[in-house]
């Protein structure tokens, strides 16, 4: 059985937002429709493998994924997408034969917190971007060689930036803001470094005036406006621009949910 996105939508849409599974055809390569969801949603967690559920597998984690399967699923991946998780891998059915399976169950996404804008400078972004994100994953990242990074750049970079990177890894919040690994120095002349994009082919920079990195603000190089100045660091700009639907770079009008689509391969 071939497989493709259009087919794996159709699917989904049979199986709609609220939650349920669908048995599939025995001919279906079970790996061919992870890796078709995977170029979708990116990289799975997987929470079943060969028979044994991981421990940590829990509510945050996909466990709601299971639940229609009691103890019989053999392998299953899951993939957080918004307000959902999308699973698939294989069960054993009442007749205790093994059969691929595509699952879609509710995700619970914590609120978005208040974005005041005379936030106390004490607020710390980055756990305000976990949190809204709903990010349940190990850092991805733990072991970035900055020392090596900042002395190559021959600069050193804004904090909450590398625990961004440190954090969430390859990949983009809403599958849209792409995070760079490590700033793109192509604006150099301009005393810009890029440390994020979008599809739109907005650049998110910082002006890296000053021996304080922490106190680089930031700077959007857009297409249709030209640089546009923010008077805050990069974990803060995340964060608006995700909740506030009247921010200028908003991407609150287009989702309404938030996560984080990390592109690198689980194990």
């Amino acid at each position: 059985m071939e497989f493709t996105q259009a087919t794996v939508s159709d699917l989904l849409a049979r199986l709609g937002p609220g939650g349920d599974h669908l048995y599939l055809s025995g001919d279906l390569d079970p790996e061919a429709l992870s890796d078709l969801l995977a170029d979708r949603y990116g990289a799975p967690s997987t929470l079943v493998l060969d028979g044994s559920t991981d421990p940590a597998v829990d509510v945050s984690r996909g466990s709601a994924l299971l639940v229609p399967f009691a103890d019989r699923a053999v392998t299953m991946r899951a993939w957080a997408y918004g307000d959902q998780w999308v699973g698939t891998g294989t069960v054993r059915d009442a007749e205790g034969i093994e059969r691929p399976v595509l699952v879609v169950a509710h995700r619970e996404v914590p609120g978005p917190p208040a974005v005041a804008p005379d936030e106390d400078e004490d607020v710390d972004w980055m756990e305000r971007l976990v949190r809204l994100t709903g990010w349940t994953q190990p850092a991805r990242r733990p072991d970035v060689d900055w020392a090596e990074a900042e002395s190559r750049l021959g600069t050193a970079l804004p904090s909450d930036y590398k625990r961004m990177v440190e954090t969430f890894g390859v990949g983009a919040f809403d599958g849209y803001l792409s995070l760079n690994q490590e700033p793109w120095t192509s604006l150099r002349e301009d005393g810009l470094l890029i440390w994020a994009s979008t599809e739109h082919e907005d650049l998110y920079c910082w002006r890296a005036d000053g021996d304080d990195p922490d106190r680089w603000p930031v700077v959007v190089r857009s297409l249709d406006h030209g640089d546009v100045p923010f008077d805050c660091r990069a974990a803060e700009f995340v964060c608006r621009i995700l909740v506030d639907p009247q921010h200028r770079f908003t991407m609150a009008r287009y989702f309404d949910t938030h996560w984080f689509m990390n592109y690198a391969t689980n194990a």
